[in-house]
């Protein structure tokens, strides 16, 4: 395959730190399918309180002392006990009315830590605390961005700016963020993850993977928007003119370990925003029956001045009530539709009292 050829060289480096893994998943009677492969079927929980890029107080450790890890732990526990508190202001809905600014009386409302399902523990690597996902650049955190994608950025930003309850973009030179549907993130319109299914990476809830395994697919359904990814086995990239919310993915097996290439991308601004040129690699690993080690190589030119890397655990759980359920995020939305007709309201009201142009 010549997209194997490529990449081999660049994750030479990878492939041997993971010999090391895949020594001991062999020692670890790893379920296997019929044909010899490594089953990696099942539902995992990928939540964890270590974040995708470390907090710049660590600097390039990649590993934390048990002390703060257990500092961060409590952390969160306690902030959890405190917002179940019946007696806590913050647990019920905010109070009503408002200046429509966010601030007191003015917030809609939204999930506390309660409600938020991050983890309620920090990621372990071979009995260490990580820092972060991300392990190169050496800081663990992702790159610098390119010029391009700076300006690119700029539509998330206007999305994500306070309503202060005046239609302030009439003044812009520039498309509004309410002009029609599409300028609106991919998230708000449910068509993509505001946390990344590739790489698939922690959120703040929706954290379960389910994999099913078959001889010439791999599926992936991310429980956050139900993405699903139907991984090709042993094949070859679609044309290039055919791009992808989650791009087209092939893999093949080296050893006991699943590599998977997905280009094709269709390019978008949000959270974890993409171009055409996203190109990214992931191996997956299992390291026993509970257990897989998933690594990802992220090179997108356009997006980043430099490729970036991490890996950490998936944990699978076999619970029942950790079903991946449907995340129906179109049923009921109105919030599309609402926010598109709230600009109209205000544009209306600029024009009537003569602020328009």
């Amino acid at each position: 395959m010549t997209r194997r050829s490529v990449f081999q060289t660049l994750l030479l480096s990878s492939a041997t730190a993971l010999l090391g893994v895949t020594a001991f998943a062999a020692e670890n009677d790893i379920p296997r399918t019929a044909d010899g492969k490594p089953d990696l079927s099942g539902t995992y929980d990928i939540a964890t309180l270590t974040p995708l890029q470390r907090p710049e107080e660590f600097g390039e450790a990649l590993y934390m002392t048990p002390e703060q890890a257990q500092k961060i732990t409590k952390t969160r526990a306690d902030r959890v006990a405190a917002e179940d508190n019946p007696s806590d202001p913050n647990r019920g809905a905010p109070p009503a009315g408002g200046d429509g600014t966010g601030g007191a009386g003015g917030n809609v409302g939204g999930y506390n830590s309660f409600w938020i399902d991050a983890g309620d523990s920090v990621a372990l690597d071979n009995g260490k605390f990580r820092t972060s996902i991300i392990s190169y650049p050496a800081n663990g955190r992702q790159p610098d961005q390119t010029p391009e994608a700076q300006l690119g950025q700029r539509i998330v930003a206007d999305q994500l700016r306070t309503n202060d309850g005046t239609a302030y973009w009439l003044d812009w030179d520039r498309p509004g963020p309410f002009d029609d549907p599409e300028r609106l993130l991919a998230s708000d319109r449910c068509v993509a993850s505001f946390r990344g299914a590739v790489p698939s990476t922690p959120s703040v809830y929706n954290n379960l993977q389910r994999i099913v395994q078959t001889d010439d697919k791999v599926m992936i359904l991310n429980e956050m928007v139900h993405d699903a990814r139907v991984i090709r086995m042993n094949s070859e990239h679609l044309s290039s003119e055919l791009r992808f919310w989650l791009g087209d993915s092939i893999g093949w097996w080296e050893g006991d370990t699943l590599v998977v290439d997905t280009t094709n991308f269709k390019g978008y601004w949000g959270f974890t925003s993409t171009t055409p040129t996203l190109h990214v690699v992931e191996r997956f690993t299992r390291i026993g029956k509970d257990s897989l080690h998933y690594e990802f190589t992220v090179n997108d030119p356009e997006m980043w001045t430099d490729t970036w890397k991490g890996d950490f655990i998936w944990p699978a759980t076999s619970r029942a009530e950790e079903r991946v359920y449907e995340y129906a995020c179109h049923e009921g939305n109105y919030a599309v539709g609402n926010m598109l007709r709230g600009a109209r309201l205000l544009e209306s009201e600029t024009f009537t009292q003569g602020g328009g142009q």
